[in-house]
């Protein structure tokens, strides 16, 4: 069934076309991106809490969770070596997406949708096999290649490729797809941690394969977007039959032309992350920093990465902890993070942004204050008291899944003008993985140090970015693109920035 839509472009003129399979599938297959960075997230918390997989590698931690009985239960998997494990993805990651860009810009989004996928499979097949440690981490460094390759076209495909009205939603299935990779990591944990002779953790690595097929072999079959056509070959009546197709009409032409500027407008800038740190830029440049920042010291690092191991350090058995891991942040972030596309473009981004930070501060103070007043350095507490923390750790993941999980991908996607499009998304994605890493690599000591401390400090966080979005950020919902610049100028604080840009712009394009 196709559903028809319009949208006004800049001319005043309306884009044409149908909700059609083709690009519906394509975006799916796309989407299936997600499924790799999410997979990974669950899959490495998951066998990071495998005795087996811990004994093999990383024997000191073991020996302290099983035989140091003086050792803090915050304190059992404080290892520098594991955390290396852990984000060694991320700094790979990093690296890759800085390459990326190239890549995507010269050869197509397709392309570099094939590079993640391969890569990831190449990782995948290291991590299963792995008999030593630095086999074990070079694996994962090829998983981060894989991460850093698709995070950074997929979303850039998806946005290209959707219907103007339905954007938000398309991209948002970016994240749904994450989630749906963490949940189905967190089930295969359960499920090989039951695996006698203690080898279950290398089916949970070499998995990893599966998501990753679907992806590289889905690309494969992958139209290219009609703005890299436009954008490496200047094929306008190739573009223009790819759009027709997209979109179901032969009516196109109104988008077409648009295209056809926006390419032409993008080729006279030589120097975009020259032209980002001008005073009119100033708002998105902020934005494309401290959003993916934000993002990642919500901390959402504490339940995602490391579920399981908070379960056991609350003393629940390791099979009880995979189960709770893979329904909390799995099943539960699944969910809510499709009702955020349900809901970003009715109620909007800024009221989802705000909801859902009041909730994830308020489970995180009560999180917190149980585990400081029940859990001490030695000992555990009732059942009850870990059930309860289960039941708050599922209102938090929800709180997260519909707002800054999945707006923290869509807002910084949709504000940048054209000119400098290109360059302020490679700044968010590269921040987001920066601070990724940062916090992987710090997390398992800061547990240590601060205790359920450790709570309070990402709470302060999550209360500074509320307070923030609150007054920085104006509503985005049902503007065009092309429009987001009136934002800025008729915002309150930011309008004193931008407007004395805009005039100095002038008077230096006057001289």
């Amino acid at each position: 069934m196709a559903a028809g839509f319009a949208i006004t472009s800049e001319g005043g003129q309306y884009y044409n076309g149908k909700m059609t399979a083709f690009v519906v599938l394509s975006c799916i297959v796309a989407a299936t991106g997600g499924l790799i960075f999410g997979y990974d997230i669950g899959i490495s918390g998951g066998v990071t809490s495998m005795e087996p997989f811990l004994k093999k590698f990383f024997p000191e931690v073991y020996r302290k969770m099983k035989e140091d009985t003086n050792i803090s239960n915050y304190c059992r998997f404080d290892s520098q070596l594991l955390t290396t494990f852990t984000s060694s993805l991320y700094i790979a990651g990093l690296i890759a997406s800085l390459f990326a860009s190239s890549v995507t810009r010269a050869f197509g989004r397709k392309a570099s949708i094939l590079v993640g996928g391969t890569a990831f499979l190449a990782g995948s097949a290291l991590g299963g096999a792995a008999f030593n440690i630095y086999m074990l981490i070079f694996g994962r460094v090829l998983l981060g290649v894989g991460i850093g390759f698709a995070n950074q076209s997929v979303p850039l495909y998806l946005s290209e490729m959707a219907p103007p009205k339905n954007r938000g939603a398309f991209n948002i299935g970016f994240q749904v797809c994450v989630a749906i990779g963490v949940l189905s990591a967190n089930l295969l944990n359960y499920g090989t941690q039951k695996i006698k002779g203690g080898w279950g953790w290398r089916i949970s690595l070499a998995m990893a394969a599966a998501p990753a097929s679907i992806l590289t072999i889905g690309a494969l079959f992958l139209p290219e977007t009609p703005n890299s056509i436009i954008q490496r070959s200047n094929d306008h009546q190739k573009a223009e039959r790819m759009l027709q197709r997209v979109r179901g009409t032969a009516d196109v032409q109104a988008e077409l032309d648009d295209l056809i500027r926006a390419g032409s407008i993008s080729k006279t800038i030589n120097h975009p992350f020259k032209k980002i740190i001008e005073r009119k830029y100033r708002p998105q440049l902020v934005m494309a920093i401290l959003i993916p920042f934000f993002q990642q010291v919500t901390g959402i690092n504490v339940i995602s990465f490391y579920a399981p191991v908070l379960f056991r350090t609350i003393k629940l058995s390791e099979s009880t902890s995979l189960l709770m891991s893979a329904i909390v942040t799995g099943g539960v972030g699944t969910i809510s993070t499709i009702l955020s596309m349900i809901l970003a473009d009715r109620l909007g981004r800024k009221v989802l942004f705000l909801v859902g930070g009041i909730q994830m501060l308020v489970s995180q103070v009560m999180i917190g204050s149980i585990m400081a007043a029940q859990l001490g350095d030695h000992g555990g507490f009732s059942s009850g008291y870990a059930y309860l923390i289960l039941v708050l750790v599922c209102v938090y993941t929800t709180g997260f899944a519909y707002s800054w999980g999945p707006l923290g991908w869509l807002v910084p996607s949709e504000i940048f003008p054209l000119e400098i499009r290109s360059a302020g998304q490679s700044i968010t994605v590269a921040v987001g993985l920066l601070f990724t890493f940062l916090v992987a690599q710090t997390f398992l000591a800061m547990l240590c140090h601060f205790k359920a401390g450790i709570f309070f400090f990402f709470g302060g966080w999550v209360a500074f970015m509320t307070t923030f979005v609150h007054f920085f950020l104006p509503e985005t919902k049902n503007l065009p693109i092309e429009q987001m610049d009136k934002l800025w100028v008729e915002h309150w604080f930011w309008r004193r920035i931008v407007g004395e840009g805009v005039e100095d712009s002038k008077i230096q394009e006057a001289l």
